[in-house]
């Protein structure tokens, strides 16, 4: 097997896959559905982050930007809301296959994140994740500001900020 990494945008003709994805790691008052996905890769494609391993799809990372500073439940839903001159870059899912994850392609496609959002010149990255990933992003350079407002999902979640 080809083990290439390859860091793409996502387009059209990954939406069921991503679909699959989406599930596969969230619950489902969280996942996104398949109609915001195929919105989201439609509105923001540049901001919709692709992993594959040798020609499959094993992480993705997607989300709008904006000039509001902080992430509300209505962005997950609403991809025009996206201003592809924004200053803060919103991510909804973060998201690896879990038979990839605890192999540090999460990170890879988090510093590709990173790496793009600095030649944007945004002034930052926003995110919510559940307790148990705080650590993670923090790794990242993440800070974590307490819960979120957001009740995505009926779900506790923490917003974090890295400031670029």
């Amino acid at each position: 097997m080809n083990d290439k990494i390859i860091i793409r945008h996502a387009v059209l003709q990954d939406l069921e896959i991503i679909s699959e994805l989406e599930n596969a790691c969230f619950s489902e008052s969280e996942a996104a559905s398949e109609k915001d996905l195929y919105r989201r890769i439609q509105v923001f494609p540049g901001n919709f982050w692709i992993m594959e391993l040798g020609g499959k799809i094993i992480s993705m990372i997607n989300g709008m930007v904006t000039d509001i500073q902080n992430l509300t439940d209505v962005m997950y839903e609403n991809a025009d809301m996206h201003n592809k001159n924004g200053t803060w870059q919103m991510l909804f899912s973060v998201v690896t296959h879990p038979d990839f994850q605890k192999m540090g392609y999460a990170g890879l496609l988090m510093n590709q994140v990173i790496q793009d959002s600095v030649k944007a010149n945004r002034k930052g990255i926003v995110l919510t994740c559940k307790k148990k990933l705080v650590g993670f992003y923090e790794k990242f350079g993440f800070v974590n500001e307490g819960i979120s407002a957001s009740v995505h999902g009926n779900t506790v979640w923490y917003q974090m900020r890295k400031t670029l």
